[in-house]
């Protein structure tokens, strides 16, 4: 990892021969379209990743599927270890 996001994506595909990755700060939006070409493509699912600084300082990360969440944690400021929140 070259450079430090809060929100970090390894992929791995067919098409590449090792994977690749990038980061993102506060928002990670991806649409996954299926068809048989790029003009022949529709809309299949989208998956989206945010986070947000809450008043004490600890990050909450939210992980959405479709618009409805899925999971949510918070890493703490202070001991730097992450939460899942149910």
């Amino acid at each position: 990892m070259s450079r430090s996001y809060p929100i970090w994506n390894d992929v791995t595909a067919c098409i590449y021969k090792s994977g690749k990755s990038y980061g993102v700060k506060d928002d990670g939006n991806v649409n996954i379209k299926v068809g048989t070409s790029a003009s022949n493509s529709h809309d299949f699912i989208s998956h989206r990743t945010t986070r947000k600084t809450l008043n004490n300082g600890d990050q909450e990360f939210r992980f959405f599927v479709d618009g409805v969440l899925i999971k949510r944690a918070v890493v703490s400021k202070k001991e730097k270890i992450m939460k899942v929140i149910s």
